[in-house]
């Protein structure tokens, strides 16, 4: 069972800045992507930011040039650091992580694990 532990989001004015990290723990075997979704009531939850294990990013066109993401493979963590945040940035932002899960590579299976979700709102 692997879990993933969210930290970070809150309020901020508009123009402030924001971190979030994500740390996933449990039986991995491995991780290849590690990203960040985001979701506003009544709106199907959006990629805003993926990070690969040979730290490939990809992110979505709305916070390009703002947020950043990045991850610390020894621990199993991601973080997102967001900047120039405004009110359309406001939304429960999820945690995912995708990999292999097991004791090892013998019994391995697919991992595509998602974190509780954290809130972050963004005043104008």
């Amino acid at each position: 069972q692997v879990q993933l532990v969210e930290s970070g989001g809150g309020l901020v004015q508009a123009g402030g800045s924001l971190s979030l990290s994500c740390a996933a723990s449990g039986s991995i075997v491995t991780i290849n992507a590690m990203g960040w979704y985001r979701q506003v009531p009544g709106n199907q939850r959006e990629l805003v930011a993926r990070v690969t294990s040979g730290h490939s990013t990809d992110y979505a066109d709305s916070v390009k040039g703002r947020f950043t993401i990045s991850r610390d493979n020894a621990m199993n963590t991601v973080y997102l650091q967001m900047k120039r945040l405004n009110p359309e940035d406001t939304a429960v932002y999820y945690c995912n992580v995708m990999g292999y899960s097991g004791s090892g590579y013998h019994d391995a299976r697919v991992l595509d694990s998602w974190g509780q979700g954290t809130q972050v709102t963004v005043s104008s």
